[in-house]
């Protein structure tokens, strides 16, 4: 009877109840004596009860019974997922991997927890600011078995398959081209439909915002309208066999076992919520004289630190557009960033790497190491005859940027193999075109 039903708007103040229970919500109140239908009252927090009110994020459950129905948490074997920055020297040379592999189901069942592999990351979950880079490979869905992250929220980007994701909340389905943001102790498990890998990026102590358009206007970038919320489903099913609920928790994973399913909220309301957004839904701003724009003018989503203008991280996305720049080197010029700058490609090539980025690869630049286009990029755009042009058809490559010094894992350098040991060379082939004689 299920369909897949979502509503729209950027922190928006919702309310939904699964229509097989009319009337779920309580009228007036949070917390009656009694709700209807017999439910519990749970409230999930997802800022200091005194925050301002427009920073200040919480929702009202209304489930069969209350998440505390557990067992005690107990450590479960994390595998590749990680905080610790101080695996292996620092690395400061430009570094791409090629894409991540993906096992094959009967050697080696992973599923989203299980194939979660820390590849850089900064900061711990303890101080409430950081973030941290992970991998995501599986090949089997999540049985009776959820997780939730106390430590931050995950901004999820699959790369090949879809992901059929159970929430608290609702149901949704995440494809490739589209995001998804599961925020700080939401509880979910996520279905898959064959071989499937994708990008995380999870911030400690700030949650995703839309950023602040300035001299834009009121819009562009991405529109509050186009985010999706899903709506109210539940599960009144019992797990004698037990049911494991997930906590990662400072950096760790427990795992608690309980008798019923955590699918049980029967309506809810708040602007707390996990949702998704489409890619191709971006409204691109561009330049249209002369001159490359900063990549900010890219930005889907920031999480901000307290100093104003620098984010903890940001979202960008590089989609198909025009370029009409005049007497400009269009692509992305070279460059010395106080950020760091990771990169992954959901499909396509991007544009001033054609050859050796890959779909399901990943590059970094950490702070103040230089990079920008290779050398055919560079040859090709400075002689290329400057007419409007499509840029990035076909493409979706994007960019998680952090005002933080990203530490690379050990697995990123070593255990993964798929570290590209030549990716340097792509600029040894530049070669001077200085002439003093010449203007």
């Amino acid at each position: 009877w299920f369909i897949l039903q979502y509503m729209s708007g950027f922190g928006n103040e919702h309310v939904s109840e699964d229509p097989r229970c009319p009337g779920a919500l309580p009228e007036g109140q949070n917390n009656p004596q009694v709700c209807p239908y017999g439910l519990y009252a749970e409230q999930l927090s997802g800022s200091a009860f005194t925050c301002p009110r427009p920073t200040n994020k919480r929702s009202w459950l209304y489930r069969i019974l209350p998440s505390v129905c557990h067992k005690p948490f107990k450590p479960l074997e994390e595998g590749h997922l990680t905080h610790n920055w101080d695996e292996v020297e620092p690395d400061p040379n430009q570094l791409r991997w090629k894409p991540f592999e993906i096992p094959k189901a009967p050697q080696n069942k992973l599923d989203f927890v299980s194939g979660l592999h820390t590849l850089c990351g900064a900061g711990e979950p303890r101080g409430r600011n950081g973030i941290a880079v992970h991998i995501f490979v599986c090949n089997t869905s999540m049985l009776d078995r959820c997780l939730y992250n106390s430590d931050g929220d995950f901004l999820i980007v699959p790369q090949q398959g879809k992901l059929f994701i159970t929430t608290e909340f609702g149901k949704m389905l995440v494809e490739p081209n589209e995001i998804c943001v599961i925020q700080q102790g939401m509880r979910f498990s996520v279905e898959v439909f064959g071989e499937t890998r994708g990008y995380i990026l999870e911030v400690y102590g700030a949650h995703f915002e839309l950023p602040d358009l300035g001299p834009i206007g009121a819009n562009g970038l991405a529109n509050p309208r186009d985010f999706l919320v899903p709506v109210a489903w539940y599960e009144d099913r019992q797990v004698p066999g037990g049911y494991t609920v997930i906590s990662k928790y400072q950096g760790k994973l427990f795992a608690a076992q309980q008798d019923f399913s955590p699918f049980n909220v029967v309506a809810w309301h708040g602007n707390y919520t996990p949702y998704k957004y489409h890619l191709e839904k971006f409204m691109v701003i561009n330049s249209v004289a002369f001159d490359h724009a900063d990549p900010s003018i890219f930005t889907v989503l920031t999480a901000k630190t307290t100093r104003p203008g620098v984010a903890l991280a940001d979202f960008v996305i590089f989609p198909p557009r025009w370029g009409v720049a005049n007497n400009t080197f269009r692509p992305p010029y070279y460059h010395r960033n106080c950020m760091s700058e990771f990169m992954g490609l959901i499909k396509g090539h991007y544009e001033a790497k054609e050859e050796g980025f890959q779909p399901g690869g990943a590059s970094l630049h950490s702070m103040m190491t230089p990079h920008g286009p290779d050398a055919d990029c560079f040859e090709k755009a400075s002689k290329a005859k400057l007419e409007p042009e499509r840029v990035a058809e076909g493409t979706m490559a994007f960019m998680f940027e952090s005002s933080l010094g990203l530490a690379v894992t050990k697995w990123g350098l070593q255990t993964s193999n798929r570290l590209d040991k030549n990716y340097y060379k792509c600029w040894e082939p530049l070669k001077s075109h200085f002439n003093p004689k010449r203007k």
